[in-house]
Order: structure tokens, then sequence, then C-alpha cells
């Protein structure tokens, strides 16, 4: 039997075990899931007889150490912060190593350690990052082998709940991590490549600067730039690129409503907050606004935001109980961004009958034989259910099927690898479309980043 050990078992592992298990029989596998928490992996694995779930403590070396000597590869599905010592432990032990996380400096600091040990550490082939990387790659490899000039690139993704399940005001739930969602583009400016220039676009400007596009049967959507587009430039070789720019995409109306979370300073990271457990959420908003012995909570923050009472953001305001006297923070020494975090998953959590939906729209902007040309492309992912949802469909499946190629010896370039080479990306994108996860392309004629001027 040939051991995998996934060390993690949290949401995005169902479809991950699942496709494992699946293949256990015929593969010769055989499956450990190490947490600290079982429960999930234990439900997920049943009683099938290639799986085991066990009590796994990621800062005890020891036990670390044991589990990952006795397995052929590893899989890690902790948070991002924990995979390095994975890492070291598995060039120590000569085993391979998948994550769905981004690449961090002291993960790339063990490329020549990995590479003298013949062994590869895929990173990034989740959902976002991963199967964004491997759908671009695919299209913007294929207009170069036909001798094409990439001018232009967009990338969008978005976690949002399926049409059945969008029933708040908001058109928005969490279906991952809600902290990732309340400090989104904090950190640093946006920067991107519009027409040839330049952007950037500040914290406090971010959520109204948004850019508009339609997915066929889904309707329209808006997008808001990540923090660092132009570090694709030399990921995907678009160097000579006029247009690059990558973001996230919300049902449209959500940033401007976001974006007064932002103007009044609920989403700040930075300090803690006096007696916050003793706090009502409407205390929480009164927190922000001018002092007043006659002015209601409501009426200072409309005067202060210049929202109409007949404008739908108010209404938005209301939906998310801001202002309810009764209801009390409980978070001691808490952040502006964890008390918001709190309110929200109030009103934001999925319910058990929610279902979730993956988006993802690129566009390729390219030249040939003196013509310019461009190519629209996107995904739609629904979720089943709240165990087997469409993002860990996206994210677990890369995963699982990365982890068999590298078992059975059909990825071999050793290294930090990230999804990005046809040895990688190919045979995933291939296998991918049986589940389901499938890019429509069209070809349209080319508008560039502006239609307008077109």
């Amino acid at each position: 039997m040939r051991k995998i050990l996934i060390i993690g078992s949290g949401k995005s592992t169902s479809y991950l075990l699942k496709y494992l298990l699946d293949k256990a029989s015929s593969e010769s596998l055989f499956i450990t899931v190490g947490d600290l928490n079982i429960e999930n992996a234990k439900t997920l694995i049943g009683n099938h007889k290639n799986a085991e779930a066990i009590t796994l403590d990621v800062f005890d070396e020891s036990s670390r150490i044991k589990a990952i000597k006795n397995a052929d590869i590893v899989v890690s599905m902790l948070p991002a912060r924990f995979h390095v010592e994975v890492a070291k432990d598995c060039i120590t032990y000569k085993k391979h190593m998948v994550t769905a996380s981004y690449v961090s400096d002291e993960m790339q600091a063990l490329d020549d350690d990995a590479k003298a040990n013949g062994l590869i550490l895929m990173n990034e082939i989740g959902v976002d990052p991963g199967v964004d990387h491997m759908s671009a790659m695919h299209v913007l490899d294929r207009i170069r082998d036909k001798g094409g000039k990439i001018i232009l690139f967009e990338s969008f993704t978005g976690g949002l709940v399926a049409p059945e399940s969008d029933n708040n005001l908001w058109n928005y739930k969490f279906t991952w991590n809600p902290r990732n969602v309340v400090v989104a583009g904090q950190g640093s400016a946006a920067k991107f490549l519009q027409e040839g220039a330049y952007k950037y676009i500040p914290y406090n400007r971010l959520f109204r600067r948004t850019e508009f596009l339609e997915i066929e049967k889904f309707g329209r959507f808006e997008v808001y730039a990540n923090r660092d587009s132009l570090k694709y430039q030399s990921v995907y070789g678009l160097h000579n690129v006029k247009t690059l720019y990558r973001g996230t995409m919300r049902r449209v109306g959500f940033s401007r409503a976001w974006n007064i979370f932002i103007t009044l300073g609920m989403t700040d990271d930075s300090y803690t907050i006096d007696d916050s457990e003793n706090m009502s959420y409407r205390d929480f908003t009164n927190s922000f606004l001018t002092y007043s012995p006659s002015d209601s909570v409501e009426l200072k923050l409309r005067h202060a935001l210049k929202i109409d009472q007949d404008d739908v953001v108010w209404d938005k305001l209301i939906e998310i109980d801001i202002f309810n006297p009764n209801k009390r923070v409980e978070l001691k020494k808490a952040t502006p961004a964890q008390i918001l975090q709190k309110i929200l998953m109030d009103s934001w959590t999925l319910s058990k009958d929610d279902k979730d939906m993956i988006v993802m729209y690129h566009k390729f902007g390219y030249e040939l034989h003196g013509k310019k040309h461009q190519i629209d492309a996107n995904m739609v992912v629904l979720g089943e259910d709240q165990t087997y949802t469409a993002m860990a469909k996206t994210v677990g499946l890369p995963v699982a099927i990365a982890t068999l190629a590298l078992l059975n010896g059909k990825i071999t370039t050793p290294g930090v690898q990230i999804p990005i080479t046809k040895e990688v990306y190919q045979p995933i994108l291939k296998e991918l479309e049986e589940f389901g996860i499938v890019f429509q392309e069209k070809e349209v004629p080319y508008l560039g980043y502006n239609p307008l001027n077109n």
C-alpha cells in the first residue's frame, strides 16, 4: 500500500478525501488524516478500510515527524503559516509535499534543498491560487504557441452563494474564512497595469473603484482589485503586456455598502476596543460616530455618511443588525475587525440548506498576424450541500489529482513548484472536466480594457 498523509481536516477536505478513497483500491492507497480535531475526518472516512484518522498536533515535533516518516507523500491542508515546518521535515525524510497555499518567502527558500533531493513541493494547487493558474496558462500558452502576442490579461474569482441561496440584500454569505473577507485589501495599495499605465488604489478607495462583468446565465458581477497583480508578470511570462489586472468578484452593490465599514473604521485590525465584551452592537456602531445629546445613532450615521433613508444601502445596514441594543459583542479586547466579523457572522453564516458557488472569469487579449483578438473564459461551480461545497470541490480536487500524479511519477520536475507548466496543468485540467470544473471559452471582438474607447 502507498501511504498518503493528509495533515488538517477542515472544510476543504471533503472532495480531497472522497477522490482518494474512490481510488484507494485501484491505486493501492492508504490515507491517514491527522488533525487535533478528527471528528470531521472520521465522518468523511466512515468505515473505509483504506483510511484512518489520527490525532496529530503539528506543533509536537516528534509525532509530526513520525507521521511524515511513515508516509510516501504528504498533503498539508493546514493554515499557510504552518506549511514550512512540515516542508522542512518532508525534505529531511525525502517526501514529496502538496499544499493549496501561496508560496511564502520561507517556502521559496527551500527550493534548492528540494531540488538537491529530487523532491517536489507543489504549492498553489487549489482554486485561487490553483485553478486560476492552470486555466490561465492553458490559454496563454496556446496563444503563444501559435505565434500570438499577449497584450491583455484580466482574471477574477469569487466565492459566493448559489443563486438559490442568495436571499439577503448584500447577495453575500461567508463561504470561506470570514476574517479574510473582513480584512481584505488591507496592508498595501492595490497595483496593476491598464493600457500600459501603472495604477494604484489605496485601501480607502479600493471598494469604490470597481469594474463590472457579465457571466452568461448568472448575471452581473462587480470586481475590486487584488493587492498585487504585477507579480504575475513574471509568473505568467507577461513582461510586455499592456493590461494586467486581477481581482475579487462580488454581486453588484456589495462594494459600495462595504465601503461604509471602511469609512467608519470598523475593518481596522490594528487596535483593541476597551470594554468590548460589554458593548452592544449599537454601542459598537456609536463608538465611531460623534457625540450628540439628542440625535439617534441611526440619524448620526446617516448624516455622517450622507445616506438617504430610501437608499438600499441603508436597508443593508438595518439587515445586519448593527443598531441592535440587545445583542452583545462578548469579545474581550477585540479589534474593530473582530467585532464586525462577529456581527456579520450572525447574518452571513450559511444555513444547513444553503449552497455556495465559485465563479472565475478570465479575459485574454492578443495580437496575431496584425490583428487584435480576445478570448473570454468563465467557470461556474455550484456546491451540493454543506459538506460537498463548491469551495471544497475546487480546492480539494486539484490537490488530490496532483497528489496522485506525484505519487505515480507523472509530475517529475523537482523544486518548489506552482502549477504553471504543461506537465502539471494539462492532465489536471483534463481530469477536472470529468467533475464539472470546466471553462466556457468564446472568441469575441477585441475591446481592450475600456470598451467605450472602441
